[in-house]
């Protein structure tokens, strides 16, 4: 009888997976050995596995160069980071090994920009695209390092009120882009993103402002879709509308030479999950050189801003179960040392799902359970995955057995830390959980470092002023 979680995975899944395969009953992620990782460092646990980031910035840049060669498409492919996914340095560093520029959404951004150029990572030579509303200080930033010299760093105007800002505060020349306002999805809660300039607005815009200006020079035209690159009607639409804006740009304006498509390429949130990245990747070549030829106009440079996409599938999270509580006939619940609100708060925001797997009892039996929090609110648990209403994981009873339970969510490296607010005040004082960087050396073995320990009483107080 097969019966074990083993055999629910295979007759649910193709197993083994690029990333997970088993061993002796326990879990390998990225031919790492988790097991080994909690024998040496316990539970609650971050995980960041930084070879990842780079073979996904990889992957990126073949699907695309390949989609232009495929065509004959003109133009470049550039890649760009959104710092905001995941700001430690661990992760920037690794990240620009890769010969990518970085996409900021705030003042602070260019604080990390210093600290990278002072550590050697990048000098003035890197692009940086200069998103989000613009408060003061985010625009003296920005001109700060226009008026130094770095003749990459390109604000994307949300509004039209912040050329006039930027024109107070930049005494040198400078690129532009603008970024559109594109039409949220029709289950949406509103018809429109508050970000950007409306296509109406734009093409009059440039003509009664920057075209009149000797300082600054409009190169970039920015498109972001929020729920990212899909095969769907809305996206397609909304792109089409985005190239064409381009082309009438680009007719009365010789200086636009980038098209910034902004959003991302989803990650892997299920085990089930089938995305054709490489299907997606020339078809939108193939529409943006289509688009362009029909109208008379050079392709554009292609920017991409992948935050998720670099990093998401990076990281992990591993708890032990400490208990088993039956509840009533049906429901029986399983509590983990940690808290899902203030671990991973896109599960409790946005209803956001992970990828879910134990790391050991991958023989034993299996049945139906309910995840519970340590926090004493009612809203602290997971109860389904993405491709099925339901949880189930090997069976355990709790503190009862010999060998603990552990389980782990995986591709959770992106935006978990920020939204959390790391280093602050958790729900119910739970402590931030240890994080732990894996690497690998020259020889390919792979090696640990911790980056922080669990948070303590004392660094909580310090900041509730106790």
């Amino acid at each position: 009888m097969k019966d074990k979680y083993l055999n629910l995975v295979e007759q649910s899944f193709d197993w083994p997976q690029d990333e997970f395969r088993i061993e002796d009953g326990n879990l390998f992620f990225n031919d790492i050995p988790m097991m080994d990782i909690i024998s040496q460092y316990g539970t609650p646990l971050k995980v960041t596995y930084l070879p990842k980031i780079s073979s996904q910035i990889q992957r990126a840049k073949r699907l695309f160069n390949v989609a232009m060669a495929k065509v004959d498409y003109k133009g470049s492919y550039n890649y760009c980071y959104c710092t905001k996914s995941s700001h430690f340095a661990f992760v920037m560093q690794e990240a620009l090994k890769n010969d990518i520029y970085i996409e900021t959404s705030s003042a602070f951004d260019f604080n990390l920009v210093d600290a990278l150029v002072e550590e050697g990572v990048i000098n003035s030579d890197i692009h940086i695209i200069c998103n989000g509303f613009k408060k003061d200080t985010y625009i003296e930033n920005i001109a700060a390092k226009c008026n130094a010299g770095w003749k990459n760093v390109i604000p994307i105007l949300d509004n039209m009120a912040e050329f006039e800002d930027l024109d107070k505060s930049i005494n040198s020349s400078c690129n532009l882009g603008i970024r559109i306002a594109s039409e949220e999805e029709p289950k949406f809660e509103f018809y429109t993103s508050r970000l950007g300039i409306r296509y109406s607005d734009i093409v009059p815009f440039y003509k009664e402002k920057i075209a009149k200006s000797k300082k600054f020079t409009l190169s970039m035209l920015h498109f972001f879709i929020n729920t990212g690159i899909n095969d769907n009607a809305y996206y397609w639409n909304e792109l089409n509308k985005c190239v064409n804006v381009y082309c009438d740009l680009k007719q009365i304006n010789p200086d636009l030479t980038s098209l910034n498509i902004g959003g991302g390429f989803p990650i892997k949130n299920s085990l089930a999950q089938d995305y054709d990245y490489e299907y997606m990747t020339e078809e939108i070549i193939a529409q943006i050189k289509h688009i362009c030829d029909r109208r008379g106009v050079a392709e554009p440079d292609i920017f991409t801003e992948f935050g998720t996409f670099t990093v998401g599938e990076s990281g992990a999270t591993i708890f032990q179960i400490l208990d088993v509580k039956q509840q009533n006939d049906k429901e029986r619940w399983y509590m983990i040392d940690g808290s899902f609100m203030t671990t991973l708060p896109d599960i409790w925001g946005i209803d956001k799902r992970f990828i879910l797997l134990p790391i050991n009892k991958w023989n034993e039996q299996y049945q139906r359970v309910f995840l519970g929090g340590l926090t004493c609110d009612s809203e602290d648990y997971y109860n389904a995955e993405m491709h099925a209403n339901a949880i189930f994981l090997p069976y355990t009873r709790g503190r009862k057995d010999s060998e603990p339970l552990y389980i782990g969510f995986f591709h959770t490296g992106a935006y978990q830390e920020s939204i959390a607010g790391y280093g602050g005040i958790q729900h119910c004082l739970i402590p931030a959980p240890k994080h732990v960087i894996i690497d690998r050396n020259a020889e390919g073995e792979y090696t640990t470092k911790l980056f922080s320990k669990e948070q303590s009483y004392k660094s909580m107080l310090k900041i509730l002023g106790y």
